[in-house]
């Protein structure tokens, strides 16, 4: 793991800026910046913004010094780097108008605000500054895929709204407690969609989100499959993605120690491949199953070896 900077060339508030970033880890970048002494709100998604006056001193702590188009090549190498449609700004106006579609069946201003309230409440709760991977871009990226299944043919579009939702609310309340935070988030499911849908359709949306928690659907399970194999789809991503996805739920765990964290993770993932299958659907084995597996194996490997 090696910590990069580029020259400041950059200009904000009357000086000019540098960028910081890591070839391998948020975590080993956070670690960096901390006992550099920047400031947590320098922070943008992949990298920090550092003043010209911190350059020379950045370089002696060890940070190496590269031109702002070979620090781009190696972050976007890395598969750390956010893309600009996966930044919180230019998402949130898109997930809106989704779940504002989403509450079509109101039929009065009060419904209508009521759903809207809901909306920016859950935007809210998935923007909190402690979440990493389990932010915004893991909700769009679940009701990409999860439409992705139910347009080849994995569940009828009419019970897909029922998933769409589920997926809102998955991880509404997220404070890394396994288990007791799908529970949570269920419970939220149950309170901000009493009174605006038909109590079978919440009750369903909350089954649905607590599923995420063991991504375990009894056979037959059309709902279920779809939206566990559309919240796992992130396993089966190409190796760059992949070790992103590893990076952010290592930033979600910052609280937790290395040896803490490696146990735990480690534990997750040989259940993981001890399950018969990862992917429930047709659809998401035949389009993650196999890379999902080398992806999982090579992270337990790099765990395995370090012990």
């Amino acid at each position: 793991m090696t910590i990069f900077i580029d020259p400041p060339a950059w200009p904000a508030h009357g000086t000019l800026f540098s960028h910081v970033i890591s070839d391998d880890s948020l975590h080993e970048l956070h670690a960096f910046a901390s006992n550099a002494g920047i400031s947590e709100r320098a922070y943008d998604r992949d990298h920090y913004d550092v003043p010209a006056h911190r350059f020379e001193d950045l370089v002696q702590l060890g940070a190496v010094p590269v031109s702002g188009h070979e620090l781009a090549r190696i972050l976007a190498a890395s598969g750390l780097r956010i893309k600009a449609r996966e930044r919180p700004e230019k998402l949130r106006g898109g997930l809106f108008r989704r779940w504002q579609k989403l509450g079509g069946h109101t039929d009065s201003d009060a419904m209508r605000d009521a759903w809207a309230g809901v909306g920016h409440d859950l935007l809210a709760r998935w923007s909190e500054p402690h979440r990493h991977y389990h932010a915004l871009p893991h909700l769009s990226s679940v009701l990409r895929a999860s439409r992705l299944l139910e347009r080849s043919g994995e569940l009828p579009g009419s019970e897909h709204r029922l998933v769409e939702l589920a997926a809102w609310f998955h991880d509404a309340v997220y404070a890394g407690r396994a288990g007791k935070d799908e529970e949570d988030s269920a419970h939220l499911a149950l309170w901000k969609l009493g009174g605006l849908l038909p109590e079978v359709e919440v009750a369903e949306v909350a089954r649905l989100v607590r599923l995420t928690a063991t991504h375990s659907p009894q056979e037959g399970d059309l709902t279920g499959a779809v939206l566990t194999d559309a919240d796992l789809e992130v396993l089966g991503r190409p190796r760059a993605e992949y070790v992103r996805y590893v990076a952010q739920v290592r930033s979600d765990y910052a609280h937790v120690s290395d040896n803490d964290f490696a146990r735990g993770r480690a534990a997750v993932l040989r259940t993981l491949l001890k399950a018969p299958r990862l992917f429930h659907t047709r659809s998401g084995s035949l389009l993650w199953e196999a890379a999902a597996r080398r992806n999982v194996e090579a992270e337990l490997n790099e765990f395995e070896r370090a012990e």
